[in-house]
């Protein structure tokens, strides 16, 4: 067994039965995608009463994130393209769930500085996206690699999303993962500064 995250691999196991079928691994990217608008969605229209059901799309869009890639080596379909498109889509689903938290919850009883908060950190992802894109493409994989341990990702804390939510802490959530976007993007930033 190989250190790769737990999540990783339900990814891999859930994606062999479509290893003989027409899909490709685009076609769970978008699905990603489709999962991510969901949740970002329901979360602006309805963040207080249905936040729950954004939360499980929002888990499933995340999740859904990993089978690309692992279908993609599975099946020997591996692209650059694919590859930047899992990044952009990923972006997009981090970008739209900031955006959507942050209008939902300024409707409810966070009031009006949510929304600017969800605004930022939504801001934050494409360029958060952008300089990791470009620091892999100068200095390779390894310079953006995910600190993990214990078969766990950094990026692995937002499936907290679901139970945080489903225990009534939803704008807990929202204010400790905005500010830790917009602190993701400082740390890169720092980390661009170091390797140039």
């Amino acid at each position: 067994m190989t250190d790769k995250p737990w999540d990783q691999h339900l990814a891999n196991i859930v994606v062999r039965p479509l290893a003989a079928t027409p899909v490709h691994p685009n076609h769970l990217t978008a699905l990603s995608f489709l999962f991510g608008l969901g949740a970002a969605l329901v979360f602006a229209m309805a963040a207080e009463s249905a936040g729950g059901w954004a939360a499980g799309l929002y888990m499933l869009a995340v999740f859904t994130d990993h089978t690309d890639g692992e279908f993609a080596r599975m099946t020997g379909q591996t692209s650059e393209f694919g590859h930047r498109l899992d990044y952009i889509v990923g972006s997009a689903n981090y970008t739209l769930l900031f955006a959507g938290l942050g209008i939902g919850l300024a409707a409810g009883d966070m009031g009006g500085w949510a929304l600017p908060l969800g605004l930022a950190a939504a801001a934050c992802q494409p360029l958060t996206v952008m300089l990791r894109m470009g620091l892999e493409r100068r200095h390779g994989a390894r310079a953006v690699a995910h600190p993990h341990a214990a078969g766990f990702e950094l990026e692995d804390f937002i499936y907290l999303i679901g139970p945080i939510t489903w225990l009534g802490g939803l704008d807990y959530f929202f204010v400790a993962y905005s500010l830790g976007a917009i602190g993701y993007l400082g740390w890169t930033l720092w980390e661009l500064r170091k390797r140039s």
